[in-house]
């Protein structure tokens, strides 16, 4: 097959020069990277990544193909995928087709033989950029300067109510920000009835609902953007339990009155250590964010969990209002365990909830 050039430039006027898979075309989005060794098809299909291009640091990606039931949502959401070495000879007995032919069935562009050591090292000096792929050598700079992601959580969240699980159990709204999957797989697995409503969802509805708990999920974007969720998330903190994940968690500290900074390149990838203030046990987490909760902001609940590499917040306990949120990903497909109690801890926190009604 023969090689098709292509030009993946950054803001900084870096360029690289690299052959397409996946889909034809041009894209520009915001380049970051995720150094996850394996969770390819999870990373191709979380939400979190709406409006960015993906830079996989691990060499080698396709080497398993693609398997559905291991997606996080019906679609890939990156707008571009770049990568050192694909595989074009998956080799498992799950597998049901290539990477190359999955991106392409999704229109999603794909580069690859690009130095991915290379321009790792240059958005972990710089910081994540703009980047744009295109065709020919980029001249004109000007749709690359001015991209910024807009109405991320509206894009990607569901369009209606959804629900699993045995309508037995306990009632969970899960407010999709744009919810991976597995979020619902381990609440379904703890017994819980989970009713799936879009972000754009009011608090008035969601408590219309009936529910027994309320999960805020992770979701992409600037989180200080989504300013109808905060002001409904003031409405229902302390009138049932929620869990915050991710964006949840930024999104809830928000309403609490804090502030959310952007970072310099995030945290992405199945590595990051994360520890307890209390205990000062460290987990293992995988995490996909690129905004972090200023601790001191929040002028209420207390500071769980933070970064062991670099210290930034990665945790929230409010008692007084029967929730708590996390910034790593305790579902963590694909990635460590380590971190799923959180999910028994919000089943404790509905039962208690209901003796004390």
């Amino acid at each position: 097959m023969k090689k098709i050039k292509a030009y993946l430039t950054l803001k900084n006027g870096k360029q690289f020069v690299g052959y397409r898979f996946g889909a034809e075309g041009e894209t520009v989005g915001e380049l970051v990277f995720t150094t996850g060794m394996t969770g390819y098809i999870e990373t191709l299909t979380d939400p979190s990544y709406y409006g960015q291009i993906v830079t996989q640091t691990f060499p080698l990606i396709g080497n398993y193909g693609m398997i559905a039931p291991d997606c996080e949502s019906k679609k890939p959401w990156v707008s571009a995928y770049v990568v050192r070495e694909k595989c074009d000879s998956p080799s498992n007995f799950r597998c049901e087709e290539t990477l190359d032919k999955y991106l392409k069935d999704h229109n999603i562009i794909g580069l690859y033989d690009i130095d991915t050591r290379e321009l790792t090292k240059i958005v972990r000096e710089a910081g994540v950029m703009n980047a744009a792929i295109t065709s020919k050598p980029l001249v004109d700079f000007d749709g690359l300067n001015s991209f910024t992601i807009k109405d991320a959580v509206r894009s990607v969240t569901c369009g209606g109510v959804e629900y699993f699980g045995n309508p037995d159990g306990y009632r969970v709204v899960v407010w999709d920000f744009g919810a991976k999957d597995n979020i619902i797989r381990e609440l379904v697995k703890r017994g819980c009835y989970c009713i799936k409503t879009p972000s754009f969802y009011s608090a008035e509805e969601i408590l219309a609902l009936n529910p027994d708990g309320l999960m805020l999920t992770n979701g992409p974007g600037d989180p200080a953007e989504n300013i109808g969720i905060i002001e409904n998330i003031k409405k229902l903190a302390g009138k049932l339990p929620i869990f915050g994940i991710c964006l949840g968690h930024q999104l809830f500290a928000l309403a609490m009155g804090g502030k959310t900074k952007k970072m310099k390149y995030g945290h992405r990838g199945a590595n990051q250590p994360v520890k307890n203030v209390e205990t000062g046990r460290v987990y293992i987490s995988s995490q996909n964010h690129g905004y972090e909760v200023v601790a001191a902001s929040v002028p209420c609940g207390r500071l769980s969990y933070v970064n062991a590499n670099d210290n930034t917040c990665e945790g929230f306990d409010y008692p007084e209002l029967n929730a708590y949120t996390v910034q790593f990903h305790p579902e963590a497909c694909g990635g460590p365990q380590d971190a799923s109690f959180l999910f028994d801890k919000f089943i404790s926190c509905i039962k208690e909830s209901k003796r004390n009604a």
